[in-house]
């Protein structure tokens, strides 16, 4: 690419997201893809559904082959000013203490709701057996 190329952002190239006028980031250049809609192979909402954003992962994921990469120089109107794309966030879940279900206080309630009742009943037949044997 020459050194006189236009250079758009990305505001300059969301504009251009509809069957009428659909132009894609890719690799960081910029490629003018209305006339090929009706004659991409996954169909215009495939390239549609790219537009206003970097499509370079979306087109590497599918595995173009060489005469399409070949193809995209037609198309191409520019570059893209890459500091007016967002950088991608790695998304990274909060922090959360370790929770052992053996030390919450809902177990213990649990172990007590169990324990309480059979130790009464384990009273109950303690002074049966006791009882009896006093009276014989």
């Amino acid at each position: 690419m020459s050194s006189n190329s236009k250079v758009y952002t990305l505001e300059e190239v969301a504009k251009h997201n509809t069957k009428d006028d659909c132009w894609l980031i890719i690799g960081g250049k910029v490629y003018n893809v209305t006339k090929f809609l009706e004659d991409h192979p996954g169909g215009d909402d495939v390239l549609l559904s790219s537009t206003a954003k970097d499509a370079t992962d979306d087109f590497e994921d599918v595995g173009h082959s060489t005469t399409a990469r070949a193809m995209m120089d037609e198309y191409l109107v520019g570059e893209i000013d890459a500091t007016t794309i967002p950088t991608k966030v790695k998304y990274t879940p909060p922090k959360q203490p370790h929770y052992n279900q053996d030390k919450t206080p809902e177990f213990i309630i649990k172990i007590l709701q169990f324990l309480v009742p059979l130790a009464i009943l384990g009273l109950a037949v303690a002074v049966r057996i006791y009882t009896k044997s006093e009276s014989v």
